[in-house]
């Protein structure tokens, strides 16, 4: 476990300062144009979150992102009590990846966002922004493609920054630490709940958008989503059903190279 909590700490502080950092940059580079920014800020955090999920996924799935956890812990891939652990490490490292980006460019280490985005066109951006990412990330899970969602989810965040007037944070981790840089991509603390509470509608709703649409959803599809990752014995025990041998795609009793067997991984 405590590999994998250090996983989403160091993968959610990472994801924050590609998001704060090439945010900062894409403001000395483009200075006036908002739209270039924008562009600029988007396609460094595709790219970015693309390549941290092959990073970190592995080991903890590449989550960095509680409605994602709690999402994956509703369909039994996860245990709860692991969803609420992975929570702190994500906010935690969020609010640490937001001083790393500020420290990178000169700046104060915590300088609080004075950008207001609490409207009702934000707040129903960031429902459909996460109700979208679940969707995607599940999607791939049930259909056997898991293998495909690092690349799925970069391009639908980096997407959704334009197709939202909230430029898609769809994470509360991300949400909390980007108050921490009052740059581009900050977000004032009295936005932060407004945007939180929609995130978790947006999650909820998902998760009953897909028991609807892949009603066959099993814990072990669920146990895949965004990067399979091994897991021991005892974890595997842990889930719910009828256990590794049920014969879905998301298990193999055969060891992996340099593995042992009973882990888990993609055929």
């Amino acid at each position: 476990m405590w590999r994998r909590l250090l996983a989403e700490l160091l993968g959610s502080a990472f994801l924050a300062a590609v998001v704060i950092g090439s945010g900062i940059a894409a403001q000395r580079l483009s200075p006036g144009d908002m739209g270039l920014e924008l562009l600029e800020n988007a396609a460094a955090t595709a790219a970015g979150l693309f390549a941290i999920i092959l990073m970190f996924g592995p080991v903890s799935g590449g989550h960095f992102n509680p409605v994602v956890s709690f999402a994956d812990a509703a369909f039994g891939g996860l245990r709860w009590r692991d969803a609420g652990a992975y929570l702190p490490a994500q906010v935690a490292g969020c609010a640490g990846g937001a001083v790393a980006a500020n420290l990178m460019f000169a700046r104060a280490g915590v300088s609080i966002s004075a950008k207001h985005r609490a409207t009702p066109a934000h707040f129903l951006s960031e429902v459909i922004a996460t109700l979208g990412l679940i969707l995607v990330i599940f999607a791939l899970a049930r259909s056997g493609r898991s293998r495909a969602a690092p690349a799925a989810v970069g391009a639908y965040i980096g997407a959704a920054y334009f197709f939202t007037s909230s430029t898609s944070f769809a994470n509360p981790a991300i949400a909390a630490g980007r108050m921490f840089s009052d740059t581009f991509a900050g977000i004032a603390p009295s936005s932060v709940p407004a945007f939180v509470v929609a995130e978790v509608i947006g999650g909820v709703l998902a998760v009953g958008v897909i028991r609807a649409l892949y009603p066959g959803v099993t814990p072990a599809e669920a146990a895949d989503i965004i990067v399979p990752h091994h897991l021991d014995r005892r974890d595997e025990g842990s889930l719910p059903g009828p256990g590794p041998d049920r014969g879905s795609a998301a298990y193999d009793s055969h060891p992996a190279p340099g593995g042992t067997a009973g882990h888990r991984r993609p055929r």
